[in-house]
């Protein structure tokens, strides 16, 4: 007799039919549900290049489509709209089901930015472009945009964030570092508050992001015990990642079997919208408010990310410097130049990614990147050429035979003083500079760049004082200047109105730096060596390192040379080297300099080693202060290697020292001296994760072999940081003044001309720019830079209006002006889709006339 076989239980292993019910479940179920976040973490470069990660979007994207099509419950969770607009372009048939699946509510939108970047090098404008760029193409091709903000693998977080998030319409974010074993989080899901307020409701991913290919089981057990158990309901998420691939067969069936086990909980495949939506729900406002606030960074993962590979760090800050300047120059010339600056930007904000800009890529993707960037600057270039010249075709230049005509822009919206150097021809006397009444302008001969037999060619420095955001005439005379120094000078020492600096003939660096203003020399006294080599071991990333402030070898002084010494300025050049490697430093002060600038030639020759270049200052329990995007950070004098932006600051009893560089991200500030350490050079080898060990037998690639460049200033300045313009300094540093050679004619525009003021105080325009659907609209984006509440006003010659508005500490606002119509200024959100609740003023300026005042503050969306 055959015996039919018995109903099957549920198991966690053995086949189990199709469609067995998803319940009832065991009444011994734990009461709580978790969302099972099907997704598919693509790095679209790591250990591979751009091209293959091109090719695994499609893939990963038609797998998805796939699983939709045969499990009707399965949700995807997208973000990263690069990888959508590379569907777009070479497969429209997977676009278009994407679409269908989008319009279905099964494929989320989540993240809104075009790549995940790193969170903590890129500048506060790029994360709103990141935005700016992701959520209005999501909105164009899907019609949604993403409500919560998703960056699951970048090694930090910077506090502002949650202010960037809120203006992009997100209110919660999900990421996954720093985890449990690395910071003292208060828990998996936790208020996250930026310095101006701003909140979103922050969720720590548990364990990681993606998952085998197989069953969950090991995925969610590992991510329950991360979780704090206390909010009940919990995300865990799912699928294949770092190459792409997505949730699996198995990774669904295992859902539903688990799910009918009752082994965890329900189980059910879910989007982070979903899941914020019903814990907001669940908690209702009382449980809500007693959750944990956070109001500081999510630090942080591979402390050796922000010094690895120099090369992306200078090119990623000199293109993000470019394409802003572009930008501001086209909405001043009236050009549309959006589809090229969209080019220009996207560019960026690809080699914003992860493993790009943080230096853990293979070697080959540096190429790219190298090759990208230098897009991005290229079409900034021709833009900002473009809008110079049609500017200067415009301007009345008188002609004076003999003389060479010289318009100098000045991109950034406050008046700024700035030495000017310039190539000439045609003038074997030499030049003297003067402005357009003919007043004579402090200038000296400098060694030009060209060596040649060439009598006529040469080159000056000059002193130019411009308008904000404009221009000014100046003219090259022949003749050598007659002014006389007010400089001092010689191998070991510079001196002006304001500093003094002495250098150690054995050492090379500072053992005097008085600023006569305080009375307060910053460095007498102070221990420690300028260079610190030491070897490092550590892999690419810096996994699990704390501290680079390590004790260290000092490169030996080979030379130190007073190289000019001018009525404008003097210059000492200081030699070193150790090993292989050599190192030039040339201190520079100008007359009326209040800080020093040293521009450093670096010939990095070493192999698994980094180098230190440490500030010793002579100053009591120092606080210290870092530049992160968009605002400041207080941190301790611990060692620990941190992320910031351009300048880190010590500040003791009314005074302190600040350096302020264009090139650098890995900093420390150690107790011992106490000092500001920059970590200049790092070179391991290219792509080393550990565990992996090294073969000593083996062929590596080490990185940041060879020439590189960058530029420090060391700024003393009374009371704190405030007081010194970091910010500003910062800016006029990563982006210089341009001068170019001018013809005479005629025309309606005066010798200097300003068209965007932001008067150089606590408020600072960060953003000029057109609008992104209105090109006669402009948008001025704005945020106060100290930490305290301010009134700001905003003169735009260019729009006839003045614009007054309150700041709260560390806000951002963006303000949209119609040019045909100005007075009907409202405040838009950064992602310029809508407008914000916020209250301004708006004058007319015409000379002469009445001030027409319009109060704004009805707009909201």
């Amino acid at each position: 007799m055959t015996r039919r076989p018995a109903p099957m239980s549920n198991a966690p292993s053995g086949a189990q039919p199709y469609g067995l019910p998803r319940a009832p479940r065991p009444a011994a179920t734990p009461d709580r549900t978790l969302h099972l976040i099907g997704n598919a973490h693509l790095d679209p470069v790591w250990l591979w290049p751009w091209q293959e990660g091109y090719q695994e979007a499609r893939a990963t994207f038609w797998s998805a489509i796939h699983r939709m099509d045969e499990y009707p419950d399965f949700v995807f969770t997208c973000d990263q709209v690069v990888l959508l607009s590379w569907v777009e372009e070479s497969d429209p048939e997977l676009f278009a089901r994407i679409q269908e699946k989008v319009a279905e509510g099964r494929w989320v939108m989540a993240g809104g930015w075009w790549v995940e970047p790193d969170c903590n090098m890129p500048s506060g404008e790029s994360f709103v472009r990141q935005g700016l760029y992701g959520q209005r193409y999501l909105k164009e091709k899907f019609g949604v945009t993403a409500t919560v903000g998703m960056n699951v693998d970048p090694f930090g977080h910077h506090a502002m964030l949650p202010a960037i998030l809120r203006g992009q319409g997100m209110d919660s974010y999900c990421f996954l570092r720093p985890g449990p074993h690395e910071s003292e989080l208060p828990g998996t899901m936790f208020w996250w508050e930026s310095p101006d307020g701003s909140r979103v409701l922050a969720y720590r991913i548990p364990f990681e992001y993606g998952s085998p290919p197989g069953e969950v089981a090991g995925q969610t057990e590992k991510a329950l015990g991360q979780l704090d158990r206390s909010l009940g309901d919990l995300m865990i998420f799912y699928g294949v990642g770092n190459h792409g691939g997505g949730p699996t067969r198995a990774n669904i069936e295992s859902i539903h079997r688990y799910d009918r086990m009752g082994t965890f909980g329900e189980l059910t495949m879910s989007s982070p919208r979903r899941y914020f939506d019903e814990i907001v729900k669940r908690l209702g406002e009382r449980g809500l408010a007693e959750l944990p606030v956070w109001r500081e960074d999510l630090q942080h993962h591979a402390a050796g990310c922000y010094s690895a590979h120099s090369g992306i760090k200078a090119w990623q800050r000199r293109a993000q410097a470019a394409v802003l300047s572009a930008e501001r120059w086209a909405a001043i010339a009236g050009h549309d130049a959006r589809v090229e600056l969209a080019r220009a930007w996207k560019q960026v904000l690809f080699n914003q990614f992860h493993d790009v800009l943080p230096g853990s890529a293979i070697e080959p993707a540096y190429d790219d990147a190298r090759d990208q960037l230098g897009e991005a600057v290229a079409i900034s270039k021709r833009i900002i050429t473009r809008a110079h010249n049609v500017i200067a075709r415009d301007v009345h230049v008188p002609e004076e035979p003999g003389t060479q005509p010289v318009l100098v822009f000045n991109p950034h919206p406050w008046p700024v003083t700035t030495r000017v150097e310039m190539q000439y021809g045609l003038a074997p006397t030499g030049v003297h500079v003067v402005d357009a009444d003919g007043g004579e302008v402090p200038c000296q001969r400098i060694q030009a760049v060209a060596t040649t037999d060439d009598k006529g060619r040469g080159a000056t420095v000059f002193q130019a004082e411009l308008p904000a955001l404009g221009y000014r005439l100046y003219r090259l005379r022949p003749g050598s200047p007659a002014h006389t120094s007010t400089l001092s000078a010689s191998e070991h020492h510079i001196e002006n109105e304001f500093l003094r600096l002495e250098l150690d003939p054995a050492t090379g660096w500072l053992k005097s730096l008085l600023d006569k203003r305080t009375g307060v020399d910053l460095v007498a006294g102070a221990a420690g060596e300028h260079t610190q080599i030491c070897e490092d071991p550590t892999d690419t990333w810096g996994h699990r390192v704390v501290s680079y402030a390590w004790p260290g070898e000092a490169m030996t002084t080979t030379g130190i040379v007073l190289r000019e010494h001018g009525p404008l300025r003097a210059r000492i050049r200081v030699e070193r080297e150790w090993g292989r490697s050599t190192m030039a430093e040339e201190f520079i002060l100008g007359a009326g300099d209040d800080a020093v600038e040293v521009r450093v030639t670096l010939d990095w020759r070493e192999q698994a080693h980094l180098m230190k270049l440490r500030f010793p200052v002579a100053l009591e329990s120092p606080v210290a202060t870092y530049e992160i995007p968009f605002g400041h950070l207080t941190r301790p004098l611990d060692g620990a290697e941190e992320p910031a932006q351009s300048w880190v600051d010590l500040s003791g009893a009314g005074a302190g020292l600040a350096v302020v560089n264009n090139a650098k991200h890995g900093y420390d500030v150690s107790p011992q001296g106490p000092s500001i350490g920059i970590t200049a050079v790092r070179s391991p080898v290219y792509a080393w994760h550990d565990p992996r060990l090294l073969d000593p037998d083996g062929y590596y690639s080490y990185q940041d072999q060879g020439v590189q460049r960058f530029t420090y200033l060391l700024v003393p300045h009374a009371g704190d940081w405030r007081a010194a313009g970091l910010t500003r300094r910062a800016a006029l540093l990563g982006s210089p003044v341009r001068a170019m050679l001018e013809s005479f004619h005629d025309g309606p525009l005066p010798a200097a001309r300003s068209y965007l003021d932001d008067r150089g105080g606590q408020v600072m325009v960060t953003a000029v720019k057109c609008h992104e659907d209105a090109p006669r609209d402009l948008v001025v984006r704005a945020v106060e830079t100290t930490g305290r509440a301010a009134v700001a006003t905003l003169d735009l010659p260019l729009a006839g209006i003045r614009l007054t508005a309150d700041f709260g500490p560390s806000q951002i606002r963006t303000f949209r002006i119609p040019l045909d119509d100005p007075l009907s200024a409202v405040e838009t959100d950064l992602v310029e889709l809508g407008t914000r609740k916020g209250a301004f003023t708006v004058s007319r300026r015409a000379a002469g006339a009445q001030a027409d005042e319009v109060e704004q503050g009805a707009h909201h969306q």
